[in-house]
């Protein structure tokens, strides 16, 4: 059994201030943080409480394991 589960996140800097945080293999877990450091601990608060509801539901548990990814950049007005 693994001792370590990893997740990508993907932080969006919000207009207003902050940065809205995504987390891909986890649909539905978003959450938010005033900056960066911030935006962090709430992502991983948010993965938790993720996983636990997904273990008390005995529901499986994704991960990232054998994802790839990628950054396909294209020309402006494409």
């Amino acid at each position: 059994m693994k001792n370590h589960l990893s997740y990508k996140v993907f932080l969006q800097k919000e207009p207003e201030g902050g940065y809205n945080v995504t987390v891909p293999s986890l649909q539905g877990c978003v959450t938010y943080g005033e900056n960066i450091d911030h935006a962090m601990e709430m992502a991983k608060e948010a993965i938790e409480l993720y996983l636990e509801s997904l273990v008390a539901h005995n529901q499986d548990i994704p991960s990232d394991d054998n994802k790839l990814e990628y950054t396909i950049t294209l020309p402006a007005g494409a």
